[in-house]
């Protein structure tokens, strides 16, 4: 007797042929920054004993110094991790602090508003998601990140049918 197949289960995050899109330069000004607000604390660390305010200084102030240091620099560093994995099935997309999936048929289309610093998500009852790895400061690069959504998402929902209103 044949069994019945089951359905394949819907993905539930981009496969290995996924395309990755990351800005620019903001990832450059967020290293640069970080780098810089390190060395900014290591020289305020090292200088701390030296100063005569009147307050000893102690070795454990110098260490806290390049904590407080490393904490901002993380800080910015958050502006670093903006990425865009997608495939046929949908789009991940990662902004600063949180990750989401949508396969495409959730998904109404690629917008770059005018004067938008960055792409949006079209999402059903005019909703709307950010993308921050589509950067308008990445000029061509995010032209090209755009188009390159736009094209998986037409081949994805016109291979699936016409979508319901």
């Amino acid at each position: 007797m044949d069994q019945p197949r089951a359905a394949a289960p819907a993905p539930t995050g981009p496969g290995p042929d996924a395309v990755t899109l990351r800005p620019r330069a903001i990832l450059i000004t967020a290293w640069v920054c970080a780098v810089g607000v390190m060395i900014f604390f290591g020289i305020v660390a090292y200088l701390m004993p030296s100063e005569d305010t009147g307050v000893i200084f102690r070795p454990v102030d110098q260490a806290s110094m390049m904590v407080i240091g490393a904490f901002v620099a993380g800080g910015l560093l958050l502006m670093a991790r903006p990425r865009v994995r997608a495939d046929a099935h949908g789009v991940e997309v990662r902004n600063v602090l949180t990750t989401r999936w949508f396969p495409w048929s959730e998904v109404y289309g690629v917008s770059f508003p005018d004067g938008a610093s960055s792409a949006r998500l079209e999402l059903p009852d005019d909703e709307y998601h950010p993308v921050l790895a589509v950067q308008a400061v990445d000029r061509g690069l995010a032209v090209r990140g755009v188009r390159t959504l736009r094209d998986l998402h037409r081949r994805a929902v016109g291979a699936a049918g016409p979508r319901e209103s």
